[in-house]
């Protein structure tokens, strides 16, 4: 029997689900399709392969188009952001702060959590096995492949720790040059241009050497493969969190809450595409706020007042 009760009922749910229906149309008419830009850790072909699948996987959970866009550098990610025109992306901590530091409205979202079980990683300076050079003193006057400026394990953290420990890279080295991606700075390395390479460092089985030896990247002269074993860490900086993945602060509170939501099931909804961001290395991802970055902040806040004296 229908009776007014039954059709109150009706009429409030129809209320219900109806406002969450226009509520999500509303975001969806202002955002009909989102981009998520790249920082270039590796060449082009090789990000657009890993971040592939995670686009994809946005686009069912969120039901518009999200495209990739892998950036030519640290900084077209930044201003893509800043312009409003990439409403999610995949920062290095160093970038990502350094967006925030230049007034960036934007919200981290997830960090990966590695092998290790932890949500980060070190910044390492290279050198080729064989080599003369054993230590950071032996490479005084020799040079130093860095990243990017917006780098954190290819130049912010390089510069802090070594300051540190009381070397001061622009005036330590011979000279410093900026690969462009991590990859480049290993590559200008087992190719000579340099002498040494900074980069990243997870694990003893998830470096960007690691990566790189298993897509048959890196050669010895006479054209062998070369491994982990071919290099020497001879230094290691202190733990940093790994990069975020973030989204502009003006977004729609309702679209903002898909995106956390579909960033923190990611693996249990599609774990290939989750896997593909790491060879299948990482654990998790790891929700985090602004605190977790402070000091990478201060980090870079260093790092600036210490250009401006020299």
């Amino acid at each position: 029997m229908i009776t007014r009760r039954t059709l109150a009922g009706a009429a409030l749910a129809l209320g219900l689900f109806g406002g969450a229906a226009h509520a999500d149309e509303a975001w969806k008419a202002q955002y009909p399709e989102l981009t998520l830009a790249v920082i270039p850790a590796e060449n082009a072909s090789g990000t657009t392969d890993r971040y592939a699948p995670l686009t994809e996987y946005l686009t069912k959970s969120l039901g518009v188009p999200v495209k990739l866009r892998v950036a030519n550098d640290y900084a077209a990610v930044i201003e893509g952001q800043r312009a409003g025109n990439i409403q999610i992306a995949f920062y290095g901590p160093a970038s990502f702060a350094r967006a925030v530091l230049t007034g960036v409205k934007i919200d981290p979202i997830v960090n990966q959590k590695h092998e290790t079980g932890v949500s980060g990683y070190y910044s390492v300076i290279y050198v080729k096995a064989d080599s003369p050079y054993k230590t950071i003193e032996d490479l005084k006057g020799k040079n130093l492949a860095l990243v990017d400026p917006n780098s954190t394990s290819g130049n912010q953290a390089p510069r802090f720790f070594l300051k540190r420990a009381g070397y001061e890279v622009d005036k330590f080295f011979g000279k410093t040059v900026f690969a462009g991606s991590h990859e480049n700075a290993v590559l200008a390395l087992t190719q000579g241009t340099a002498d040494a390479a900074a980069n990243l460092w997870n694990s003893e089985t998830d470096t960007m050497v690691t990566r790189m030896a298993a897509k048959g990247l890196l050669k010895n002269a006479d054209g062998t493969p070369m491994k982990q074993s071919d290099f020497r860490v001879v230094f290691k900086s202190d733990f940093l969190p790994e990069g975020p993945f973030a989204m502009l602060d003006s977004l729609p509170a309702d679209l903002k809450a898909k995106l956390r939501a579909a960033f923190e099931e990611l693996q249990a909804k599609d774990k290939t595409a989750f896997d593909r961001l790491s060879d299948g290395k990482d654990k998790g991802l790891t929700p985090v706020t602004m605190k977790d970055y402070q000091p990478i902040i201060d980090m870079l806040k260093f790092n600036d007042e210490q250009r401006r004296k020299s």
